[in-house]
């Protein structure tokens, strides 16, 4: 009898592929049956998102695709990029073969911060990879107030809406402490 080694990290992995199987049969939109009764694969184009210094870029991988064939849309500051891609493949009637690539329609959508101006968004597809521009919203600057001090000879004031003393109006001028 040979003695293997347990490895908890191994017995890990498997336990999660097992799990991400279980949720993908019960969360995963079922995809249209292929050629023999098997089920093709639904197909979600990769996309990555990262943050320069004054734009988001997007970039989704959409081999095979034209730019009349992807839809951009940006509303209620959600951007989707949907379209389709056909299966190119012709049909047999003999004989096996294999399919891998998936196909089908596909939709991806993002929400973007507030603030954003969807007319500043660019696009541009080249060789198979869309790219969307996204300047970053103007975020709101505090207001600076520089405050001189009274070293001249003029007396500097302040309107006040609150005053120690209860006497006061509060539109009377106060005079600047320095």
């Amino acid at each position: 009898m040979a003695l293997i080694r347990w490895e908890p990290a191994a017995e890990l992995n498997t336990i999660q592929n097992e799990m991400n199987r279980l949720f993908n049969t019960f969360f995963d939109q079922p995809a249209p049956a292929g050629h023999g009764g098997a089920p093709s694969r639904r197909w979600v184009p990769a996309m990555d998102l990262v943050e320069t210094g004054d734009h988001y870029v997007l970039r989704a991988d959409l081999p095979g695709l034209s730019d009349e064939e992807v839809n951009i849309q940006l509303e209620n500051n959600v951007l989707t990029i949907s379209g389709e891609r056909k299966a190119q493949h012709d049909q047999h009637e003999e004989g096996y073969y294999r399919i891998e690539r998936a196909f089908g329609s596909f939709a991806r959508s993002l929400t973007l911060p507030d603030g954003v101006d969807p007319d500043n968004v660019q696009a541009h597809f080249d060789r198979g990879v869309l790219e969307i521009r996204i300047p970053k919203p103007e975020q709101k600057k505090p207001r600076h107030v520089q405050i001189t001090l009274g070293t001249d000879k003029d007396t500097k004031t302040i309107e006040s809406t609150q005053t120690g003393d209860p006497n006061a109006n509060s539109r009377d001028p106060v005079p600047a402490s320095a």
